[in-house]
Order: C-alpha cells, then sequence, then structure tokens
C-alpha cells in the first residue's frame, strides 16, 4: 500500500449523517484529544467528505431527517 492509496468506508445513508453531525459539532472542540495535528485534519477531510455526499445537510427539514436517521441507526441495531 502507498501513502496515497485511499481507503473506502461504508455507511448507510442513516449512520452517514449521524456521523456527519457528531464530526461537525465536536469540530475544534477542546474537549477532543488528539496526540498529533494529523488527527485533526484527518477529522476535518472526513467531515468536508461527509457534508460534500450528503444532500440532507442542505435540506430545509435536515433536523427531522436527523432525528429519522438517528432513530434508524439504533432500530438497526436492536
Amino acid at each position: 500500500m502507498t501513502a496515497d492509496e485511499g481507503v473506502t468506508l461504508q455507511l448507510t445513508r442513516s449512520e452517514a449523517p449521524v456521523l456527519f453531525e457528531w464530526l461537525a459539532r465536536n469540530d475544534g472542540a477542546e474537549a477532543l484529544a488528539f496526540e498529533h495535528e494529523a488527527e485533526q485534519q484527518v477529522i476535518r477531510t472526513l467531515e468536508g467528505q461527509l457534508e460534500k455526499g450528503l444532500r440532507e445537510v442542505l435540506d430545509l427539514e435536515y433536523a427531522v431527517k436527523l432525528a429519522q436517521a438517528r432513530s434508524h441507526v439504533m432500530d438497526a441495531e436492536a
């Protein structure tokens, strides 16, 4: 594997907005303990990629859709 070779992560349409919301809410939070600046950069990159891929973020009903996604994630785990 080379340093620039990509890695694919797979999330469901419900998991993606839940993760995005957590990342966005914690962006810059001092409570997160980063050992190295690179870790914070990777988190920001992931947040940006999710934001670009989620059309729900721009939806006026985003809060409702996020609540539904959270419920779906929890129901899938049960």
